[in-house]
Formats: structure tokens, sequence, C-alpha cells
């Protein structure tokens, strides 16, 4: 006999499901501490492939035993000889025959060109006998060199040995480099030129005279000798120096 009451059916209850919020501001910060990575390294490796790059184009600028003075390819570059060891006293002139000077007579206490920049424009006589040494010296016109142009060549000289920056009043072009019996004149710091000469002649030992003299200075670099605007009177020695006399001036020790 069937039952009148009706048979209730329990319905399942649906499980209670947890449902947890996506973290996107994790999400957001992983992504964007990954995208800084990737351009930090993406940066170092693009600096690292130009400075390999950089390195190679100036590989044929090196100086060897078949190829002793590179800069006789650099466009522009005036080469002169001359005598050494012509040394002069503080208070004469030498004529010289370029300006800025590339050698010839010179003073007997050199500038000192530890990677020294210097402020004010300094006694082209000192400058000379630095090259003499070896030093490559990088002048330019303080009117025309300013801002970014005057740091990267603040970049080329400081703390590198053997070199030396200074303004020099009047230069005819912006930018002129030099070492013995060499010379550049250029209107950029940012021609390639810059680099292709300090390669080819930054102590390279074919092209000055006194090859492993010191380069450094303290007495002079404590009280630099001032630059001289006035061209040379009648009474300045030559640029090839006194014939009687290789030395009027007592001279700093030059060792190596």
């Amino acid at each position: 006999m069937t039952s009148g009451r009706k048979t209730k059916q329990r319905r399942a209850k649906k499980p209670i499901v947890s449902t947890k919020a996506t973290p996107w501001g994790t999400i957001i910060a992983v992504v964007a501490v990954l995208g800084l990575a990737g351009g930090v390294f993406g940066y170092a490796f693009t600096q690292i492939s130009a400075n390999n790059d950089r390195e190679a184009a100036l590989a044929q600028w090196k100086p060897s035993d078949t190829n002793k003075d590179p800069s006789d390819k650099i466009t522009g570059v005036v080469k002169k000889e001359f005598p050494a060891a012509k040394h002069v006293q503080p208070t004469e002139r030498v004529a010289y025959e370029h300006n800025p000077p590339i050698g010839g007579a010179h003073d007997g206490q050199w500038a000192d060109c530890t990677g020294v920049v210097y402020d004010k424009a300094v006694r082209s006589e000192n400058m000379v006998h630095s090259m003499e040494h070896g030093g490559l010296w990088i002048a330019y016109n303080p009117d025309q060199v300013t801002g970014p142009a005057f740091d990267k060549l603040k970049s080329k000289v400081e703390g590198i040995s053997y070199t030396m920056l200074s303004p020099f009043p009047g230069l005819d072009k912006p930018i002129s480099l030099q070492t013995w019996g060499h010379q550049l004149k250029l209107d950029s710091a940012d021609d390639e030129r810059v680099d292709q000469f300090i390669s080819s002649l930054l102590r390279n030992p074919n092209t000055y005279p006194e090859v492993g003299a010191s380069c450094e200075n303290s007495q002079f670099l404590a009280n630099p000798a001032p630059f001289v605007a006035e061209k040379p009177g009648p009474d300045a020695v030559p640029v090839n120096g006194r014939p009687e006399s290789e030395s009027s001036a007592p001279t700093p020790s030059e060792g190596p």
C-alpha cells in the first residue's frame, strides 16, 4: 500500500569553492622588474658591442713594426722634424713655426702631462718639452669648445698618462691635437680622427725623441707657467735652437 506521504528528495548542496583574486599587482611588479633587467642587460650588451666595434675600428691605427706611424694615413695631419734637447730660459720665447707649436726649442721645465686638465692656458715652451717626452697635448679654443664638446675632450685626457688638455686663446680652429712633430686641427670633438690620432701617436716610440722620460712634474703642476698671447719678438730663440748651445737652462731630473 502506497503511503500518502510524498517522499522528500534531498537536493545535493553545491560545494562552496573559495576563489582567490588574481594578484595583478605582483604580476605587474614582476613584469616591470623583468623588463628593467632586460633593458639593463640589453644596454650593457649594446655598450660592450659598441666598445668592441670601436676597438676593432682603431686596430689599424695602432703602431707596429710594419706600421710605425699610422698617423700618416689620417687626413689633415701635419708633420715636421725638429732637433731635440734644445733648451731656453724661463724668460725666453721661441719663434715657433706652428700655432700651437709641435716641436723645437723649449723650456727646461716640462709641463706635467700625467692626464692633466689645465683650467688655464699654459706657456707653449713648457708644453713642447712635454711632447719631447712623449706627451700628447689637446688644445682647444675656449670661445668655441664648451659643454658636451669640452667634456668629450676631457674624457680623452683625465687620468690618462702622457696626455694633457688646456685652453689655447686665439686658436684658429676649435681643436688642435699635437705630439712631437705632429699636429691635427679639427672643428668637432666628435670627429673620429680624434681617436685615430690618439691611438696612432700616444707614446708611440717611433715618433718622439726621449722615450722613457717621465711626464710627471709636480713642481710645474703646483705653479704652471702662464700662457703668453703676444707673438715672440725679434730676440726670440729660433725654433731649432741656438747652434752654439743645446742647453741654456737647468732641467729637472728626466728619469723614466
